[in-house]
């Protein structure tokens, strides 16, 4: 299975400006810049790779949990996971930090924080990040 999205960047790196498209349509001429990714905090301006590496984590994330929910007899009822991947100018992208609120029926929180655990060393996104640190706050709601 693969997944594809294209790229097209016009100028040179602080002036430059580019857009992304993906193979679902999701984005579709979503538009990245130097501003966009280092001076605008806000996020506001449009989108940057770190946005979309934590979206990618968050998502598969809280599927993959789900899924070890599920088979443990304790489907969930709501999951919201968020991901802030951390990027050092220079250094490059060092983190991704998971935080996990969850609305679990008829789980205790040691199991919860056990499934949480092994989902987040099982994520196909958190292999892939294999090479920064990846950590997890989970509580249940």
């Amino acid at each position: 299975m693969d997944r594809t999205a294209t790229a097209v960047w016009k100028g040179n790196l602080k002036e430059g400006t580019g857009t992304l498209d993906s193979q679902s349509g999701a984005l579709k001429a979503a538009p990245y810049s130097f501003k966009m990714r280092f001076e605008d905090e806000s996020g506001k301006s449009g989108t940057n790779p770190e946005e979309l590496i934590a979206a990618a984590h968050a998502g598969c994330y809280a599927m993959q949990l789900s899924h070890f929910l599920a088979e443990n007899g304790t489907p969930a009822e709501k999951l919201e996971a968020k991901a802030a991947v951390k990027l050092i100018p220079g250094t490059g992208i060092t983190e991704s930090n998971l935080t996990l609120v969850g609305t679990v029926p008829g789980i205790d929180a040691a199991k919860f924080k056990e499934l949480a655990e092994k989902a987040k060393a099982e994520c196909p996104v958190s292999k892939a990040l294999g090479a920064i640190k990846v950590s997890l706050d989970a509580r249940l709601a």
